[in-house]
């Protein structure tokens, strides 16, 4: 009777195990998904920011610019944290670069320059690297 009922245990613990193992594959996958998802987001969003802000340099309207450019900042500061977490490291320094470009093309929209334009130009490029970069790693 005792080998009947040890035996069950066992067999419940390798069921037990065999769901919890069955039920994590994939995860990481997933995991890995939103992940990228996110990092993209980030810099949809720090991109869209930074051609609202060369539209609004082109209209000569320097304060909307000024803001959208802080927005990108802040959008972009997010997705360069994620990048130094995850270990990628010349994404980040590439991400950094844009950033300093973005920072840059502030100031010179706050003294109303329109070379801040050029800047920006620069900034939105080094993003799209970076996006170019991001679903296929």
């Amino acid at each position: 009777m005792m080998k009947l009922v040890l035996g069950i245990v066992v067999a419940v613990l390798i069921a037990f195990g065999v769901g919890w193992t069955w039920g994590g594959s994939g995860n990481s996958e997933l995991h890995r998904a939103l992940e990228v998802a996110e990092l993209q987001k980030s810099l949809l969003e720090g991109r869209a920011l930074v051609l609202d802000a060369r539209l609004d340099i082109y209209s000569v309207n320097f304060g909307e610019a000024s803001r959208h450019l802080e927005m990108a900042r802040s959008a972009l500061g997010v997705a360069e944290a994620r990048f130094n977490a995850l270990g990628r490291q010349e994404d980040s320094k590439q991400l950094a670069l844009a950033l300093t470009k973005i920072a840059e093309a502030q100031r010179m929209a706050g003294e109303l320059n329109q070379d801040a334009n050029a800047l920006a130009a620069d900034a939105a490029k080094a993003i799209d690297d970076v996006l170019g970069k991001t679903g296929t790693r």
